[in-house]
């Protein structure tokens, strides 16, 4: 452990209770979407005193902080480091019974973004602490409205990546998780890390009738369950099977009572791919396959076929670079390189797509759990210990400290 991540860690562990206190108050008040008041003015109180430029989105309550490092460097084009921390929660009941339980009804950080929001804040003490000797900048981003609103693509076509000067160098996130690995453990890969994640919206429409005399009526019903069969069929037959594809229907509806044949049937589903060929191939054959079903059956079929995030891919170079970083922080028994991507989805994906980063996923399973048997995140009952706090406010901080150094004694 070089002494500069010796410090930084021991540092970081030092503030750990307040982050702590932060991460409760978000955790009981968490907010959906990409309005967050209430967390917005939490970040903004930590940061307050701090020397950063702040930015607040104009569409979305998201908080961009630029630290300009005051070490000496040659050159006006000054390394820049993006980090960042989403802050949304989900619409889910909270079922854990902590002690700072979620006082909002319908709404819980199930997925463990008040810590991230919480680590960021410290990494931005820690930084401000070193901005003397820092040569290049650090870019801060508090983002809203990662499940599913889009908040990365929000803060982009706002600024984010152009808000130091110029675009940044590297960028670098960060994700715990409640399950899978004990706890302290930490995760990436080069390459592939998460898949692409689309939505698919179909109604089929029929005629409605009796249910007595279905020969006299148009069944939505029968067509749309063999449609769902038929979508995990087709992925066996027609997708390599070492190139994955999930199509998963969480939402089906049809009817109002049990003797009546309905006007429609509907169902959405999650699509998850892992390459640009297949997700590209998907938005071809469901349609196709969808509309001979429907053909077959002698109803009429909409299906709406919606691209959301997009493949997270991390750069080679920047992924060693934090393999590195986290084996000076924590020791290298600590780490794993994931033999497989994980078919979750981020936003952050849309950082990476423009910068070359990477994203390092820390577990903050229970200490003594069995990882594997625990509530994973989304879950009502997904609990994340405070004790990994300080381990991600260092990791945060050592990235951006050590991959700035490493730019500016290339050009020095």
């Amino acid at each position: 452990m070089t002494h500069s991540a010796e410090t930084v860690l021991a540092e970081a562990h030092g503030i750990q209770d307040d982050l702590v206190r932060l991460r409760h108050r978000l955790h009981q008040e968490p907010e959906i979407g990409l309005q967050l008041p209430r967390t917005q003015e939490k970040v903004l109180e930590a940061l307050d005193g701090l020397p950063y430029e702040i930015t607040l989105g104009r569409d979305t309550t998201s908080v961009t902080a630029v630290l300009r490092g005051q070490g000496a460097y040659s050159s006006a084009d000054k390394p820049v480091v993006l980090l960042r921390g989403d802050m949304d929660a989900l619409p889910v009941q909270e079922q854990t019974g902590v002690g700072y339980t979620s006082t909002i009804d319908g709404a819980m950080h199930a997925c463990g973004h008040d810590l991230h929001t919480s680590m960021l804040a410290g990494a931005a003490t820690l930084l401000a602490e070193r901005r003397a000797q820092l040569a290049g900048d650090v870019v801060l981003m508090f983002q809203p409205g990662e499940e599913g609103f889009d908040g990365a693509g929000v803060m982009i076509r706002e600024g984010v990546l152009e808000v130091a000067g110029r675009l940044p160098d590297a960028a670098y996130g960060l994700h715990v998780m409640s399950a899978l690995e004990s706890n302290g453990r930490l995760a990436t890969r080069p390459g592939t890390l998460m898949s692409a994640s689309d939505g698919l919206s179909v109604t089929v429409h029929g005629a409605g009738g009796h249910g007595s005399a279905p020969h006299l009526a148009k069944d939505p019903i029968t067509a749309a369950a063999e449609m769902v069969t038929a979508l995990q069929v087709m992925i066996t037959r027609q997708f390599n099977m070492f190139d994955p594809v999930v199509v998963t229907v969480g939402v089906l509806r049809a009817g109002t009572k049990r003797n009546v044949i309905p006007e429609s049937a509907m169902f959405e589903a999650t699509v998850r791919t892992f390459s640009e060929a297949n997700r590209e191939k998907l938005q071809h054959v469901i349609p196709r396959l969808l509309a001979g079903i429907a053909a077959a059956h002698g109803v009429e079929v909409t299906v709406d076929y919606s691209t959301e995030y997009p493949l997270t891919v991390t750069d080679d170079d920047e992924t060693v670079r934090a393999e590195s970083v986290i084996a000076d922080l924590f020791g290298s028994e600590r780490y794993s390189r994931m033999a497989q991507p994980l078919s979750g989805s981020e936003d952050f994906s849309r950082i990476l797509a423009a910068v070359p980063g990477s994203f390092v996923f820390l577990s903050a399973a229970t200490p003594g759990s069995d990882p594997l048997k625990s509530a994973f995140n989304h879950s009502p009952y997904a609990t994340f210990d405070d004790n990994v706090l300080g381990d991600g406010a260092a990791l945060y901080t050592q990235l951006a400290l050590a991959r700035i150094a490493e730019l500016a004694a290339v050009v020095s």
